[in-house]
């Protein structure tokens, strides 16, 4: 993959977040970089954690609350946190504004897991738990136990 080749994906749309790739990189095996929309108090996934990956978010616009293994933080432009392999994390914005942030995995799982999210979640009704947990389980995600 070459500099040139980073050209931004089609935006995905999942309930009311956008993800927006700006490097996919299960081509390589390597990094991904995306920029992801939260609208205030969207529905997003629940806390969970990476098998192989280990993932960096930095805030560009508004506020995104972010918490990684219990620590909660509530990010502004500038801000970020980072979030080891294996480490129980989470996202939300209860704010007024909506956050922008961009997102850094390594490696990545690529824009194919938000789009297989994508059509189940925008399907209409509520998401099918069992089969989010499928395409989660696929990508190496795991979801935390409920408290």
């Amino acid at each position: 993959m070459t500099l040139n080749d980073a050209a931004p994906g089609e935006p995905i749309s999942v309930g009311r977040l956008t993800i927006q790739y700006l490097i996919d990189g299960t081509a390589t095996g390597g990094m991904g970089v995306f920029e992801l929309t939260v609208p205030p108090d969207s529905q997003v996934p629940p806390p969970h954690s990476h098998t192989n990956n280990e993932e960096c978010v930095y805030v560009l616009e508004g506020m995104l609350r972010y918490s990684v293994n219990g620590n909660v933080r509530d990010l502004t432009p500038g801000d970020w946190m980072f979030t080891p392999r294996g480490a129980v994390h989470h996202f939300s914005n209860p704010h007024a504004d909506t956050a922008r942030a961009l997102i850094v995995l390594t490696p990545d799982i690529g824009a194919q897991y938000f789009r297989d999210v994508g059509a189940i979640v925008n399907a209409g009704g509520p998401p099918d738990r069992e089969k989010l947990i499928g395409v989660m389980t696929r990508y190496g995600l795991v979801p935390a136990p409920p408290k």
